[in-house]
């Protein structure tokens, strides 16, 4: 007889029998979103909807409301492009590249990509999805999906395999396509039926619906940042480093120590090149430098200040923390509480008529704002004058926002927009997000240095996430120059810190699903020492022992 176990399934009590799908429980227990359910959140993870059922259990489905979910929806919908674009290319070689917009951009080798080869694509997505064709995942040897894998040309995912020190993996199936699951999926495709496929530069772009279902009608291009990309791509392709399996290869051996000294030459040679747009301009008096958390600004600023001093100018540094309005005259969320992000927080007049005086050579009392008493502190004025080839450099959100600084001329400023872009991939058709990036980066400095849990960083991150849609992505093409902070061998060298920090978070507490997934993430690289790392690097803001004072 069967082992049954009871389990409670978007809030409903029921028995069941071993190895039950979540799928099959659906009309006993039905999903409570508005959207249809793509995935489950069970025991404080995520999983699919053919999960198999081993013990008691609490199980809410999720869907594209969820985050969790829309993770699940856009890997889903990405497996049906590349069984598509198998079925209409068998011999083209799809990469996917970075987020633009609302989608994800992908690369095209081996094939002309022309509007029929779209519609073609498109076609035939939604044909699988039509005929609603299984999304198998299936556990099999790593030998047996070697072989797999060697037979469709794979070689990214040959290597990454190779490399695992594990005997399975799971193998994803749709038609005559092969991929290894990187993360829960959706079981049938009929569950994928939104999207958007469009051209875009040297390959396309496909469009997920947002939380609400609601597709994007007019796709917004983002030339700055998509330039930002493929420098980033052409750095990596200098280093014959295009994917986790060739950073791999690099961390072995004596292989890591050329790669890290090349990655932060291409740093310093980037950073240089921005002071010396800035010195070769006469006009320019301020400079902004805005991106979000942990990109790394602190250390370019410092970075950029020495590049500066070649060239003769001597920057001078205004806290922007210092002009926030008196606790009592802050703006507030509709729940009451003070929404210290909004633009609307600091007292941008007096910001303005600073900075104005100051740029016509006039001399300011510059405020000292009490974090503690939530005012300024009228005892701890400041005199403050600009002397020649002083140049003014400002840090904070809102830098690319023009209301910040909109009594200077345009002529007068340079805006830098810095952020951690991560162009690896862990091979062809799996990404690495870019906020995954800086959410490791800042796990890492906030347990070493702030005293925060990494449970807890991980708790208020997507409020931190809120924050940059709507203060910093929104003005990111309104940069003069993009500086992208990440490093192809970051992972490696985050990856003991990340994995130590991580198991510290209790499976109970609500952060324990994320704590697991980047856990899982990590497991794919090989690390290396700190001792390999310069002082100068921006990694170095995150881990310790950097050579500028904090």
């Amino acid at each position: 007889m069967l082992k049954k176990f009871n389990i409670t399934m978007n809030g409903k009590k029921l028995v069941v029998d071993i190895d039950t799908k979540i799928c099959d429980l659906l009309e006993k227990a039905p999903h409570r979103g508005k959207r249809t359910a793509v995935g489950a959140k069970l025991n404080n993870r995520v999983v699919g909807l053919r999960y198999s059922l081993k013990c008691s259990a609490e199980i809410v489905t999720i869907d594209i409301s969820d985050r969790e979910g829309m993770d699940i929806y856009r890997r889903t919908a990405s497996t049906v492009l590349y069984a598509a674009v198998a079925k209409v290319a068998p011999d083209a070689r799809i990469v996917v590249g970075q987020s633009i917009g609302s989608g994800y951009f992908f690369e095209i080798h081996n094939h002309v990509v022309d509007e029929k080869f779209i519609q073609d694509v498109d076609r035939t997505m939604k044909n699988i999805v039509a005929a609603d064709i299984p999304i198998s995942r299936k556990w099999i040897p790593i030998e047996e999906a070697i072989e797999i894998f060697s037979s469709h040309n794979a070689s990214d995912r040959v290597k990454l395999v190779s490399q695992l020190k594990r005997s399975e993996i799971p193998m994803i199936s749709v038609g005559d396509y092969r991929g290894y699951a990187h993360g829960p999926i959706a079981y049938k495709s009929s569950l994928i039926d939104s999207w958007n496929l469009v051209p875009y530069e040297h390959g396309m772009v496909l469009i997920f619906p947002d939380s609400e279902g609601n597709l994007e009608t007019n796709f917004s291009a983002q030339p700055k940042l998509f330039a930002t990309y493929l420098e980033a791509k052409r750095w990596n392709e200098l280093m014959h480093i295009e994917n986790v399996a060739d950073l791999n290869e690099r961390c072995m051996g004596r292989k890591s120590d050329e790669m890290v000294k090349v990655a932060e030459a291409i740093h310093e040679k980037k950073i240089s090149a921005i002071a010396d747009t800035i010195s070769s301009n006469e006009n320019l008096r301020l400079i902004l430098i805005s991106g979000p958390t942990s990109s790394g600004k602190t250390t370019f600023s410092k970075r950029l200040r020495i590049h500066l001093k070649i060239f003769g100018l001597e920057p001078v540094t205004i806290s922007l923390d210092n002009y926030y309005l008196d606790r009592d005259d802050s703006p507030r969320h509709p729940d009451g509480t003070y929404d210290f992000e909004t633009i609307n927080a600091l007292d941008l007049e007096l910001f303005n008529d600073h900075l104005t005086k100051l740029l016509k050579g006039k001399e300011i009392e510059m405020p000292a704002y009490s974090f503690s008493i939530g005012k300024r502190d009228p005892s701890k004025l400041t005199r403050m004058k600009l002397g020649r080839g002083q140049i003014i450099i400002v840090e904070g959100i809102h830098g690319l926002n023009e209301e910040l600084t909109k009594s200077v001329p345009h002529q007068n400023k340079f805006k830098i927009y810095v952020s951690a872009l991560t162009q690896l991939c862990l091979d062809d058709h799996n990404r690495i997000f870019t906020t995954d990036t800086r959410l490791c980066r800042r796990i890492i400095r906030d347990r070493l240095f702030r005293g925060t849990t990494a449970a807890d960083t991980i708790e208020g991150w997507q409020s931190v996430r809120h924050g940059e849609k709507k203060y910093i992505f929104p003005y990111q093409e309104n940069a003069d120059v993009m500086f992208n902070s990440a490093l192809p061998y970051e992972h490696s060298l985050l990856k003991p810190y990340a994995e130590k920090f991580l198991a510290e978070v209790p499976r109970e507490h609500p952060s324990y699903m994320e704590a697991y997934r980047l856990t899982k993430f990590f497991s794919f690289f090989i690390p290396i020492l700190s001792r390999e790392v310069p002082h100068t690097s921006i990694l170095r803001e995150f881990i310790g022992d950097s050579a500028f004072r904090y």
